[in-house]
């Protein structure tokens, strides 16, 4: 019988920040696999996450299939803007947010895990990480500003993620990012140069791959999730509306769209793209690298709405 076994496996998230986004289903998934999880947390949401775990607020999503319940080994201040701490302006470094937080870029928080496990401390690093401050605008509408910060924290931080994160990877280890759809195809209101990030993320799965796999023999690849109503995708903002009438927002529309014109005519679960990333990250996958996996209910390879 195949199963996916993760046991002595220790798996790093990044972008964590609550329990109705990818990041969690995936940290979930991993803990179910057997894998112990440490996550990286933006330092603006660090103290309410922080608060919600002490308190109890999330036993019921930390529940796990066999009793368990999901402890995160270490809970990680990590805003992926930053390759260093110098990277970060002196208005961010005094913010009340992050100044209590210590070394909170990405060699910072990676740091962490080397002093507390030693090197090579990680099987698996998840690229859960997205933000793009324009996202509400058209691309003829975003600033230069705009588009390179999109860029910057959606794709480009996976590259530094995994220049910083390789060295600490033990043998035969996996990365995985997420991606979505409108990196290659046209999904208007999905603006302020996130489209570019995720298509620049995807050809960056596929040279990592090449470069990982040969300098560390890890293994590169990218789910291509369909659109989820999380918290963090409600940042994109509601839709233009008529005569004053207030429309659904943006990623609400997506997901009644998709719904009603993909194969599997059913919204997407956060689980079912957690259980695929436990696969990727399995040894099961051995054979899978510099990939895109949809896990999108089969609407991508629609080329007709129906509804």
């Amino acid at each position: 019988m195949l199963t996916i076994d993760l046991s002595g496996k220790r798996a790093f998230v990044a972008g964590v920040a609550d329990d109705a986004g990818f990041g969690f289903a995936i940290a979930k998934a991993l803990a179910e696999a057997g894998a112990t999880v440490c996550v990286g947390t933006w330092p603006p949401a660090l103290g309410i996450f922080q608060t919600l775990l002490r308190r109890g607020k999330l036993d019921a999503s930390l529940a796990l299939s066999d009793g368990r319940k999901l402890e995160f080994e270490r809970v990680i201040p990590l805003d992926a803007e930053f390759d260093v701490l110098d990277d970060a302006p002196a208005d961010v470094r005094e913010n009340k947010r992050y100044k209590e937080q210590g070394d909170f870029s990405i060699e910072g928080c990676l740091g962490r895990l080397r002093a507390d496990f030693g090197q090579p401390c990680l099987d698996l690093v998840v690229h859960a990480l997205a933000n793009g401050p324009e996202v509400n605008r058209d691309l003829l509408a975003t600033s230069r500003k705009g588009y390179l910060a999109a860029l910057s924290v959606s794709a480009y931080s996976m590259v530094a993620l995994v220049q910083r994160a390789g060295p600490l990877v033990r043998p035969g280890g996996a990365f995985v990012s997420l991606t979505y759809l409108a990196g290659e195809r046209v999904v208007p209101g999905y603006g302020g140069g996130m489209s570019s990030a995720k298509a620049a993320l995807e050809s960056d799965t596929r040279v990592l791959a090449w470069e990982v796999g040969r300098r560390w023999g890890h293994r590169v690849n990218c789910i291509s999730a369909g659109p989820l109503a999380s918290r963090a995708a409600s940042a994109i903002g509601a839709a233009p509306g008529e005569g004053g009438v207030k429309r659904k927002s943006f990623i609400e529309q997506m997901v009644d769209y998709t719904r009603a014109n993909s194969p599997l005519p059913e919204a997407l679960q956060a689980r079912e793209v957690g259980a695929a990333a436990a696969f990727l990250c399995s040894p099961l996958a051995s054979g899978i690298t510099g990939s895109v996996l949809y896990v999108d209910k089969g609407y991508h390879v629609m080329g007709k709405a129906v509804a």
